[in-house]
């Protein structure tokens, strides 16, 4: 058995989050707490009570997906269950990074929470959407987006095979979602996320960051981590200050991350953190091999997945 982890990105948020962990596992109250301590942020009051508004917000989303992952992962290491590669979505690369030991937690939490503040506060003015296509190529959707007429819209995030997602003006998406339906997709679906995340629209966002990155520390891996940008490994002599920077405005290769794992010989995913996402993206990547998809959101969840792992 090898394992793999994936890291829940933005989106994947709901009221309730972590609720039930926190209430049953000391080690998921010490991680809230942390996180509390670091941020300033009652970071379990959004997650637990919401209102929805205020934690879609993506200043608080960020931290609520991030906190919720990492109390996950702290069960799982009094567990012994490691994995031998690990990645997220987005946002998620930020757990895979201190799961791997590159970022500490405290430099981690609150590189996470000037990255969520910068995206929400230095947005352009605009009306912006993302959505999901589903049923075409990349290429096809690269077409849409060139065809589109009425404002700014690009592909963002290479989900899987037959998933891409686009960000750009509402108009925009609103005409590519008819040029993709009259091209075949599937469905075309409005995504929870609040601004044209991955896209050069950021670049303000992208810049401030690049300074608050500028004063963290980069330790060495423990483990190996798949980045976002390119869907390669992280290696050592890369500069992950830039590559973080770069990170929300450029395209997420997630179809090309899961077919690395998978030909790196990853045959147990675990996905981690609200939602069930990642898992329905493993399961729409083609392989020959037989491969099992577990995720952690809740406790009954963590107990199904560490009673499987244990058989």
């Amino acid at each position: 058995m090898k394992i793999g982890f994936l890291f829940s990105g933005q989106g994947s948020q709901t009221v309730g989050m972590g609720k039930d962990l926190y209430e049953k596992y000391e080690t998921v109250k010490n991680i809230y707490n942390k996180a509390q301590e670091i941020t300033g942020i009652d970071i379990a009051k959004i997650s637990f009570e919401g209102p929805e508004e205020i934690l879609n917000q993506t200043k608080y989303t960020q931290l609520a997906i991030l906190t919720e992952s990492l109390a996950i992962l702290e069960i799982l290491k009094e567990k012994n269950i490691k994995a031998e590669i690990s990645a997220g979505l987005s946002l998620g690369e930020y757990t895979a990074l201190i799961n791997s030991g590159v970022l500490s937690f405290e430099e981690g939490v609150k590189i996470v929470q000037k990255r969520g503040e910068y995206m929400q506060e230095l947005l352009p003015e605009g009306d912006w959407q993302m959505a999901a296509i589903m049923g075409l190529t990349e290429e096809q959707v690269e077409d849409i987006c060139k065809k589109v007429k009425s404002g700014f819209v690009v592909p963002a995030n290479y989900n899987c095979v037959g998933q891409i997602a686009i960000s750009g003006e509402k108009q925009a998406i609103e005409e590519a979602e008819i040029i993709a339906k009259e091209m075949g997709a599937k469905k075309v679906r409005i995504l929870k996320t609040a601004g044209p995340f991955h896209t050069e629209k950021l670049v303000d966002s992208s810049n401030a960051l690049r300074k608050e990155l500028e004063n963290i520390t980069i330790n060495k891996f423990e483990t190996k981590v798949i980045k976002n940008i390119d869907g390669e490994f992280y290696k050592d002599t890369d500069n992950i200050k830039e590559i973080l920077a770069k990170h929300i405005i450029n395209p997420v290769r997630f179809s090309k991350t899961l077919e690395n794992m998978l030909n790196n010989g990853i045959d147990t995913f675990i996905e981690i953190g609200p939602g069930k996402t990642l898992s329905g993206f493993v399961k729409r990547t083609p392989t020959e091999k037989d491969i099992r998809i577990l995720n952690i959101s809740d406790v009954d969840s963590l107990e199904k997945t560490c009673t499987d792992l244990s058989v």
